[in-house]
C-alpha cells in the first residue's frame, strides 16, 4: 500500500484470489465510470485471467479513498518481446481501459498516473485498443514522463436505432429497398429470433461456437475460437454478464432448428456485436446473415440505454453497407527515462507494421 495524496491510497494487487474477491466493488466502480464497456467488467477480466493469465504476471493497480475503490488499472506484466505492462483482456477484448469513478476523476486518474510512473521504471506501459473518450486519456494527460499516442484498430459504429431508422440512413432509395427486401425474405422464410433466458446461456454459447466452426469450415478461422479455453472463458464470463444485463445471447430459428447464435455485449453507452455463428444452409437459402444480425442487435441496442451499436474492430466491406461512422481506437505508450529505449523500439515496430500493411494493400490494388 502506498500513499497518493488527496486522501487516496494505492495498492498493487498480484494475487489471483484477491482479484476474484473484488467482483462487488469492481462492479460498483464500473457503474460509476461513464466510459466503461462490458470488456471492463469483472466477470470478463477475471475469467480472461483464469484462462490466459501468466504466473506472477498479475498487476492490478487499485486506488481507494478509505475503503471505497475509486480507480483501477487491470494490467499484467509480460516479458516478451519486451518488458511491458499491458491490459488484461488481450486481443479478445475490442476495447481496453482503466476505470475511474466520475466523482473522483481528477484525483483518481492522477493517483493512477503516479502509481504507473513507478512501474514504468522497469517496463513500458502499453495500452492498446483504447476507445476515444476512455478513462486512459485522463491518465495520459497527467503523465509527466515520455509518452506517445498512436492510432490502433479501426472500429465501425452505428447509432443505436431501430432497424427501420437505420434503413432510412442509407444513401439511396435503391439501397433502402435492397435491405427491406432482405428483411422481407427473412419474414417469408419464417426466421425468428429470441434472447435466451439466463439459465440457457451456457448451452447457447456452446451452440454458438459449434455453428461458428461450421460457418468457417474450409476457411481460415481465428485459431483461438476453436480452443477449449476460449469456450471456458466465454461461459465463465458471459453467463454472469447476461444475468447482470451486460450481455445478451440471441438464437435464430429456422424450421424449428437453431441456425445461428449471436453474442452482443452491452454497456451504458455501447452495444457491440462480439461473436456469432451460423449454419451454412442459410447461405444456401439466400438469407443475408449480416442483415439478420444487425436487425436483431439494433433492437437490443435501441431498447437498452446504449447510444451506439458497434460492429467492433475490423473494416470488412460488408459493414460499410450500413453507412457506419469510422472510429479509430488509440494506443497509449507511457514510459520513464529508463524505459525510453523500450518506447523507441515499440515505435519502430509499429512503424514497420504500418509500412508492411500499406505495402500489402498496394500489392493487392495492383493485382
Amino acid at each position: 500500500m502506498t500513499a497518493s495524496g488527496h486522501g487516496l491510497s494505492v495498492e498493487v494487487c498480484t494475487d489471483e484470489r484477491t482479484f476474484g474477491a473484488l467482483a462487488e466493488e469492481w462492479g460498483r466502480l464500473q457503474g460509476s465510470c461513464p466510459s466503461a464497456t462490458a470488456f471492463q467488467s469483472h466477470a470478463w477480466l477475471y475469467s480472461w485471467w483464469l484462462s490466459y493469465g501468466t504466473p506472477d504476471g498479475l498487476r492490478l493497480f487499485l486506488v481507494r479513498r478509505g475503503n471505497e475503490l475509486v480507480a483501477a488499472a487491470p494490467l499484467m506484466r509480460v516479458r516478451r518481446p519486451l518488458p511491458k505492462l499491458v491490459p488484461i483482456g488481450g486481443t479478445l477484448s475490442d476495447f481496453c481501459d482503466v476505470l475511474v469513478d466520475e466523482a473522483a476523476a481528477e484525483h483518481g486518474s492522477l493517483a493512477l498516473a503516479d502509481a504507473l510512473a513507478d512501474a514504468a521504471h522497469t517496463a513500458l506501459i502499453d495500452f492498446r485498443e483504447v476507445r476515444p473518450g476512455s478513462a486512459v486519456e485522463q491518465v495520459y494527460r497527467h503523465w509527466r514522463g515520455p509518452r506517445r499516442l498512436l492510432r490502433d484498430s479501426t472500429c465501425l459504429e452505428l447509432p443505436a436505432l431501430p432497424m427501420s431508422e437505420l434503413v432510412k440512413r442509407l444513401p439511396s432509395a435503391r439501397a433502402q429497398g435492397v435491405v427491406r427486401n432482405k428483411m422481407n425474405r427473412l419474414a417469408r422464410l419464417g426466421v425468428e429470433w429470441h434472447v435466451v433466458d439466463h439459465d440457457e446461456t451456457e448451452a447457447a454459447l456452446r451452440r454458438l461456437l459449434e455453428l461458428h466452426r461450421l460457418q468457417w469450415q474450409g476457411k481460415k478461422i481465428t485459431p483461438e475460437h476453436a480452443r477449449p479455453r476460449f469456450l471456458e472463458h466465454l461461459i465463465r464470463s458471459v453467463v454472469p454478464m447476461a444475468r447482470s444485463g451486460q450481455a445478451a445471447v440471441t438464437e435464430f430459428l429456422f424450421e424449428g432448428a437453431v441456425v445461428a447464435v449471436n453474442l452482443t455485449l452491452l454497456s451504458g453507452r455501447l452495444a457491440g456485436i462480439y461473436l456469432y455463428g451460423f449454419h451454412p444452409q442459410l447461405r444456401e437459402r439466400k438469407v443475408d446473415v449480416a442483415t439478420m444480425l444487425v436487425r436483431a442487435s439494433s433492437e437490443l441496442a435501441s431498447q437498452s440505454e446504449s447510444r451506439v451499436l458497434s460492429l467492433l474492430r475490423g473494416d470488412e466491406p460488408y459493414k460499410y453497407r450500413w453507412c457506419p461512422e469510422t472510429v479509430s481506437n488509440q494506443r497509449f505508450l507511457l514510459a520513464a527515462r529508463r524505459t525510453v529505449p523500450l518506447l523507441a523500439a515499440t515505435l519502430c515496430d509499429a512503424a514497420a507494421r504500418r509500412g508492411a500493411k500499406k505495402l500489402k494493400q498496394v500489392r493487392l490494388y495492383c493485382t
